[in-house]
């Protein structure tokens, strides 16, 4: 729809089941689906085309650094997903959400900013004289 070229993958690599805990920083690279809790950051190896889903019994305490993400369950972080963000109904984030594409559903919550990242890499840009920011539309 609207000429989008983001993909979600359904690949698991790795799963993290309801009662697991996991305590520390996790790296991963492929698909990571999260059904327990984690305390610390989550990160996809750098360079890979990786993906985490979070079930609406999983919950990340840390911020998560992974190129698609599919959210249902909490996050209390920041999110940076370059490529796709997918937060279902019962997805709630609290922190900033940077984002290449987002999608989502009604009901989910965020206690936080949305923060585009072609906006964000353009403003920054901008700070150091390199680019320009178009002006947002004047309203109807």
């Amino acid at each position: 729809m609207f000429g989008r070229a983001a993909k979600l993958s359904n690949r698991i690599d790795t799963l993290i089941g309801r009662t697991a805990r996991v305590e520390g920083n996790l790296e991963f690279s492929g698909g990571l689906h999260l059904d327990g809790h984690v305390t610390g950051n989550v990160v996809a190896k750098p360079g890979t085309d990786s993906s985490i889903s979070v079930s609406e019994h999983g919950c990340i305490e840390g911020s998560v650094e992974v190129p698609t993400v599919v959210l249902n369950g909490v996050v209390n972080g920041d999110i940076h997903a370059r490529e796709h963000i997918v937060l279902g109904a019962q997805a709630k984030v609290r922190g900033n959400v940077q984002y290449g594409v987002i999608e989502m559903t009604l009901g989910a919550e965020i206690q936080g900013r949305l923060i585009p990242l072609g906006a964000a890499q353009s403003a920054g840009a901008e700070a150091s004289g390199q680019g320009q920011v178009a002006s947002p539309p004047e309203p109807f």
